[in-house]
């Protein structure tokens, strides 16, 4: 186990791609144990890409993409300006709105902050937000994607622990909302101390007209989630297909309703949706010989023993849980402490009686957040890129921000009837 552990800290600290880093600590245990062969380890790889479970992964960023490139952003965008010009900050609340929104399209937090951070930014540092400001709130409110259907986490979180996708889907809904409300009221707050955007008095009052106007057009990419849960609930298609289903449903708004797919955005989608899943998939594949590592050196029943040494007690196990995920996050990339750290800690939760789609939600939030925090945070360097924000500007900013997010997680992890309400009442108890 120390080899393993060194092995994978110094090649991290050395800045190497986390599929390699983890990869090459795996194969570095098999090396040093006899009574392994080292062909297993090349099957490990073979196997772990194996799963028909994980089709749904591609499937999925291609049809955020196809829509990213097919007029939906666009619609979305309109409504959050409607819903928004009478706010404090009403630019920034466009992004916590956006964000919303945009978590039934993309699906992936760094691509909807660096989406709205290229979109908002210039008109934001117009208006007098400082560029730590705008990095901050397009960076931690893109956090909501992390539960709203259809979220990569969710899904590779219930594909390695065999947890219902459908459930997690239905249970992300009210988190994401009640992130949006804190954000939205944190923005709302942080503005007027600062005298960011005042709202323009003289607006319009929003009436019911405009409203149903907007969502005229916008209820196509609004109504994306819905079908998800409902087509899964009613089995007109496992999670698998239902990420085939989406592309087909991209495909089809984006051509025929919106009329902005063309063969151009098409190959532009295409082209980035193999990039993001190469990357994805080359890690799901290394971390099959550093899994069976962990597994054969019993990591998972010597941390257990070691965390219900500190308690049992089923909130307080979930808030050190939580905290280990969050440290992790901040220097190893989210999808592979899904894919390594989802087989250690669900036993532990469902051994002391908690939901494991409690868990699954607020794993995926706190595992995001992690891309969103230094020292290596990719999300954090993304927007800080985009309007050459200084880290540490980023940093001083965002501190209102992540205890709007601690304080949501923490009335999650302690009230776990906010989280299992939709799934107990589409799916049954």
């Amino acid at each position: 186990m120390t080899l393993l552990l060194i092995c994978f800290v110094l090649f991290l600290i050395l800045g190497m791609p986390i599929a390699y880093v983890i990869g090459l600590a795996g194969f570095a245990y098999f090396l040093s144990q006899p009574v392994l062969p080292f062909e297993a380890a090349t099957q490990m790889v073979v196997l772990q890409s194996q799963s028909f479970a994980f089709l749904a992964v591609p499937f999925f960023i291609f049809a955020g993409n196809l829509m990213n490139v097919s007029g939906i952003t666009e619609q979305l965008l309109s409504l959050a300006r409607l819903l928004t010009r009478r706010m404090y900050g009403g630019t920034a609340q466009i992004s916590v709105v956006m964000s919303t929104m945009m978590g039934g399209v993309s699906g992936s937090a760094t691509a909807d902050a660096a989406m709205e951070t290229r979109i908002l930014g210039p008109e934001m540092q117009a208006r007098g937000y400082t560029k730590g400001y705008i990095t901050s709130v397009n960076c931690l409110t893109a956090l909501i994607t992390a539960t709203i259907p259809p979220s990569l986490g969710l899904i590779i979180f219930g594909f390695v622990g065999e947890v219902s996708i459908g459930r997690l889907f239905a249970a992300g809904i009210i988190p994401g909302i009640l992130m949006m409300i804190f954000l939205m009221a944190t923005v709302s707050i942080t503005s007027r101390i600062r005298k960011f955007d005042p709202p323009i008095h003289n607006a319009t009052r929003l009436t019911i007209k405009e409203l149903l106007q907007n969502l005229k057009v916008s209820v196509w990419a609004l109504l994306f989630p819905i079908i998800l849960i409902v087509g899964i609930r009613f089995g007109l298609f496992t999670p698998s297909e239902s990420g085939a289903f989406a592309v087909i449903y991209a495909l089809i708004v984006g051509k025929f309703v919106y009329k902005k797919l063309n063969w151009d955005n098409f190959k532009e989608a295409l082209i980035t949706s193999v990039k993001d899943t190469g990357a994805i998939m080359l890690i799901i594949a290394m971390s099959g010989p550093f899994s069976y590592a962990i597994t054969w050196v019993k990591l998972p029943a010597v941390l257990s023993n070691f965390i219900f040494g500190i308690t049992e007690n089923p909130q307080l196990l979930t808030l050190l849980m939580l905290g280990f995920l969050f440290i992790t996050g901040m220097f190893v990339d989210s999808n592979v402490n899904f894919l390594l750290l989802t087989p250690i800690f669900l036993p532990m939760v469902t051994s002391v009686g908690m939901d494991p789609v409690h868990f699954g939600v607020l794993m995926a939030t706190i595992v995001t957040l992690g891309v969103m925090t230094p020292p290596v945070g990719s999300a954090l360097y993304t927007v800080c890129g985009i309007i050459n924000c200084p880290p540490e500007e980023y940093t001083k900013e965002s501190i209102p921000f992540f205890i709007a997010i601690l304080l949501e997680l923490a009335i999650l992890v302690f009230c776990p009837k906010l989280v299992l309400f939709i799934p107990n009442l589409i799916f049954g108890a």
